[in-house]
């Protein structure tokens, strides 16, 4: 059997990048993975990991909504085109959803993130409407990018309720199969564009990330994987584990499937360690099928799963603001379409522009 051979300088600059990961001062572990499956068969799950329970609940926002950036008189403003299912983040931000269309969005912490200072000549929008902007907005992947390639506004990243900094990046997908990974350093707006970026993590930036993940396929493949929660081993895992689970058009049998991708990245409730934040309980998981327009939610202090089918709400233009409670331990089994009841929206985290 031929033996692979790792040449020293990749030896080198994998090991520097391993060890700058496990220094980073991170907040949270969650994972993103897109399910490439044939005729049109696209699923999108995700983790949530965080030092504690944000009081997640879900919201059905309908299309014609009238928003604003959230971030004082500079703030963008829009009419949203599109309606679509969200789950809020401390009832604050929208962290991750899905629109009519079909358009995912999913925002996933980032230590390294730096957007910059208002400049005075474009609006402005807090972190905590990001998500939503882009689902409220746009239809596609490739019209997302097209447009926030223009640097439209600056991002304001306010301090969040549990007094931790509020430093994100931004996946999205579509019924395509495409994706795109947003992310700001420096104060400069990276994307990364293309079918094949179906996982991220956090920490490090996407390149390295990609970098990373090379190294353990060159190493090992299927027969050694990373097994610690930390970031680049749960990009390693999850990468290798949503391309070999089965491709199949039995969408029940694909969801299922990407169900244990995520769960088999995920880090059971109490699982923490001193010092490194950056090791997080699992608190909840979603689920997009993107063909059907059906939006799975997946809390890890429940034994139960439910599912929102998009076509089974009023999203129109008009129709009232709804939400599903989740907050103080409701769950629910099966489709929760008809459990949204009518909700004041919450407010966006507002950001100051200095």
């Amino acid at each position: 059997m031929k033996r692979k051979i790792i040449t020293w300088p990749l030896f080198v600059v994998m090991t520097a990048l391993v060890a700058a990961l496990s220094m980073a001062p991170q907040v949270d572990a969650c994972t993103r993975a897109v399910y490439l499956g044939p005729e049109g068969t696209i699923i999108t799950g995700r983790s949530m990991d965080w030092e504690e329970n944000t009081g997640t609940d879900l919201w059905a926002f309908p299309a014609g909504m009238k928003r604003d950036g959230a971030s004082g008189a500079t703030s963008i403003k829009w009419v949203s085109k599109y309606g679509s299912v969200v789950c809020s983040f401390y009832n604050a931000s929208t962290v991750d959803g899905m629109n009519e269309k079909g358009l995912v969005a999913n925002v996933l912490y980032l230590d390294e993130s730096e957007y910059g200072k208002p400049d005075g000549k474009r609006p402005t929008i807090s972190i905590a409407a990001w998500a939503q902007y882009v689902l409220d907005n746009y239809a596609t992947v490739a019209e997302t990018v097209k447009a926030l390639r223009e640097d439209p506004f600056v991002v304001i990243a306010p301090t969040l309720p549990n007094g931790s900094p509020a430093k994100g990046h931004l996946a999205i997908s579509d019924p395509t199969g495409d994706s795109a990974i947003f992310e700001y350093i420096s104060g400069k707006l990276f994307i990364h564009h293309a079918r094949n970026y179906q996982v991220m993590t956090n920490s490090p930036v996407f390149d390295k990330q990609l970098a990373l993940n090379e190294y353990w396929q060159e190493i090992g493949g299927e027969t050694f994987l990373p097994g610690t929660s930390r970031a680049s081993d749960r990009f390693a895992r999850a990468s290798f584990y949503i391309n070999a689970i089965p491709k199949t058009t039995d969408m029940l049998q694909a969801v299922a499937s990407v169900f244990g991708v995520i769960r088999g990245v995920s880090v059971p409730l109490g699982i923490t360690t001193p010092g490194q934040p950056n090791i997080a309980s699992t608190y909840w998981r979603t689920f997009s099928d993107h063909k059907n327009k059906v939006y799975y939610f997946d809390s890890a202090t429940s034994p139960t799963v439910f599912w929102v089918p998009l076509g089974e709400l009023d999203l129109k233009e008009g129709a009232p603001v709804k939400k599903l409670t989740l907050v103080g331990g409701k769950t629910y089994s099966g489709s929760a379409a008809s459990k949204f009841e009518p909700a004041q929206p919450f407010v966006f985290l507002q950001g100051t522009v200095k």
